[in-house]
């Protein structure tokens, strides 16, 4: 029998020794040997029950001096925001075992089979991975009714904050790790699943949890979908309160970040693709550590973690219902699965210099694809149907265009789309260094005109102008906040893109410094009614039944610089005089505008796309993104001028009748 070291002997305690007091204080001068008797018995006992005790103590004050704090993202329309809804607190799995509305399921060769209604740990225990709960409820069209389900379960008192503690070893690597695993009701991201498993561990070089009590982690890991972020302990981006870390739970995802913003996810070390979202609002949970045994087993209220089954419902790829912690790789190979896992997750910025955000776009485009692909899993004909029109929408015009003769001399003249598109395209690459020095002079204004509202800002003490309006519970906030250069950039660089033409149509030099020259008399105009027209259409906007109105005026109106630069009129009568350009053209025009707009928006963040699936940091991608948008700024103004001109040749056109055509006198 291997000897007992003293780790193993508790030590007596006050309690103990008080009681050996009294019994020598009543029995008098009894022999010591009852008192070594005593002290044997204890020792005997200590050595019999204590230890399990011990260890168990120990591993449970461990895990409450380390539990985590949770940060949630705190919903706006709670519970339907129908956006990312957000299933808080982490809870316990009780909330599915034991619920009447619940079902066991087992899916084989002959089909899918009701094993139990209601199941509990007990019924869960032992079954394998053919088994599945289903939750009331359509995971791929879920509206609000998870939602709705899980707040009910919450005013009952029936979803309590909870985290499952774990004790992992690993075969072949000294210390230990501490995990947390935090169970979710339903996952409302880009993927759509019943119950969610998501958690963190700490790596301990101790070699048991007393040891550990004495001592701090050394890593730290979050884990995000299939993958996970490392840290060391004392890294400064690990945010602590006292002993506990503070983890941030995404919006629907339930990912784990180490701070607030939003994340972007390319797949990198199982990270997941698309956008998880930990920004404010946020509230703290306390999720309470339930320890959980080592290994597995069948019987007791823990059952449930032998199950190596799905806990949700039955559904192809990413919305499967999740297995539980038992079957990951971390569970089992703790360390080595921590090795794999990355040691930063990159951000969405929160702004750009020019143009839409490379990183935004490319949230919103996975976001819009998964959006499809759920479509397509829930009801197939609808998806293709829905892909059929995109189709269609897309090539038909192409089909239907045309695109010879390519003329660009007269400027002014009537072209069909295709011409617009080719025509506009050969036009700046004539005029391409002009229009490239035009790019550069627009982007130096921007960042002269807001450097100086940085200055300006900061010598007050602000660090930016707000002005609100309010009026019965609701408001109208303006912020410089994000810089007043591009408003007025934005028109000086369009007038000078309209001036080149105006003055290759007179066959006048068409050189930066002539453009200069027709730009900057009228440069209050050009600026004044650009402001004037976004300032009405969000004022006809904001009421709401004014939209079609605003979508009506925005067309109407796209040509009023034109109309300074070519015909010199006032704000007033420019805009009068695009109004009538389009009148009777108006479908025409906005089509023509909607695909130029969309040729400008959309090659930067296509280009940038690929990008953000490699090494390349995602500032960098979103200022290539923005290097391309301003490139792209010339073409959008060249072909909106095309489109003047021919609007303004069919008006022409229209208004001189036709030759009459006068018979020859009779011979007489």
């Amino acid at each position: 029998m291997p000897p007992i070291g003293d780790d193993l002997v508790p030590p007596l305690t006050n309690r103990r020794f008080a009681l050996v007091r009294w019994l020598m204080t009543r029995c008098g001068s009894w022999p010591w040997a009852l008192a070594g008797a005593l002290g044997a018995l204890f020792a005997a006992l200590s050595c019999t029950a204590v230890p399990a005790w011990a260890a168990r103590s120990a591993a449970q004050q461990l895990a409450d001096e380390y539990s985590p704090i949770v940060m949630m993202r705190a919903q706006q329309n709670a519970p339907c925001d129908n956006t990312e809804e957000q299933y808080w607190p982490p809870t316990s799995v009780d909330v599915v075992l034991g619920n009447p509305r619940v079902r066991l399921l087992k899916h084989d060769s002959y089909g899918t089979h009701v094993i139990k209604r209601a199941p509990t740990a007990a019924d869960l225990a032992g079954r394998g991975a053919d088994y599945y709960l289903d939750l009331p409820g359509n995971p791929l069209n879920p509206g609000c009714t998870y939602a709705r389900d899980f707040a009910a379960l919450r005013r009952a008192g029936k979803a309590p904050e909870v985290t499952y503690a774990h004790i992992a070893h690993q075969a072949g690597h000294s210390g230990f790790t501490l995990q947390y695993w935090f169970y979710y009701y339903f996952n409302q991201f880009n993927d759509l699943h019943e119950s969610d498993w998501e958690g963190m561990q700490l790596a301990f070089d101790a070699a048991t949890p007393d040891q550990a009590l004495m001592s701090a982690p050394t890593k730290i890991v979050l884990f995000q979908h299939a993958g996970g972020e490392h840290a060391s302990w004392s890294a400064s981006k690990v945010q602590r309160r006292g002993t506990h870390p503070v983890v941030y739970s995404a919006a629907g995802s339930h990912a784990t970040f180490y701070g607030s913003a939003l994340w972007l996810g390319n797949g990198d070390h199982g990270s997941g693709v698309g956008c998880d979202n930990t920004t404010k609002p946020l509230f703290a949970t306390y999720p309470r550590p339930i320890l959980l045994p080592e290994v597995p087993s069948t019987h007791g209220s823990l059952a449930w973690l032998s199950y190596t089954g799905r806990w949700g419902e039955r559904e192809a790829g990413f919305n499967n219902g999740p297995a539980g912690p038992n079957t990951k790789t971390v569970w089992r190979k703790p360390f080595t699965w921590m090795d794999g896992t990355r040691d930063a997750s990159p951000k969405v910025p929160g702004a750009t210099v020019i143009g839409p955000s490379v990183a935004g776009a490319f949230c919103g485009a996975v976001a819009t694809a998964s959006g499809f692909l759920n479509l397509a899993a829930r009801t197939l004909p609808g998806a293709l149907g829905i892909g059929a029109v995109l189709v269609v929408l897309v090539l038909l015009p192409v089909s239907l265009t045309r695109w010879r003769p390519l003329e660009l001399d007269p400027l002014r003249q009537p072209r069909a789309l295709g011409q617009l598109l080719l025509v506009a395209a050969r036009t700046y690459w004539r005029y391409g260094g002009t229009f490239v020095l035009i790019v550069l002079v627009a982007s130096a204004l921007i960042g002269a005109v807001d450097g100086l509202e940085w200055l300006v800002l900061r010598a007050f003490g602000s660090s930016g102008a707000n002005v609100s309006f309010t009026d019965t519970g609701g408001s109208i906030a303006f912020s410089t906040a994000a810089g007043i250069g591009r408003p007025i950039a934005g028109p000086v660089g369009s007038g000078l893109v309209i001036a080149v033409l105006r003055n290759v149509e007179r066959e006048q030099p068409a050189g930066f410094r002539a453009a200069c020259s027709a730009v900057l008399p009228r440069i209050w105009r050009l600026v004044a009614v650009q402001w004037l027209m976004t300032l009405l259409l969000i004022l006809i906007a904001v009421t709401i039944i004014g939209i079609p109105f605003a979508i009506r005026k925005f067309v109407d109106w796209r040509f009023a610089q034109q109309e300074i630069l070519f015909e010199d009129r006032s704000i007033r009568e420019a805009m009068r005089g695009s109004t009538r350009l389009v009148r009777g053209r108006w479908w025409r025009a906005a089509g023509v505008v909607l695909v130029f707009s969309i040729l400008g928006q959309i090659p930067g963040p296509i280009l940038g796309f690929a990008l953000l699936f490699t090494t390349v940091p995602t500032t960098t991608v979103n200022i290539l993104g923005s290097v391309v948008f301003a490139l792209l700024t010339p073409y959008v103004g060249i072909g909106r001028t095309l489109l003047y001109f021919d609007l303004a040749a069919r008006k022409v056109t229209e208004a001189v009748p036709a030759t009459a055509t006068i018979a020859p006198a009779p011979a007489t």
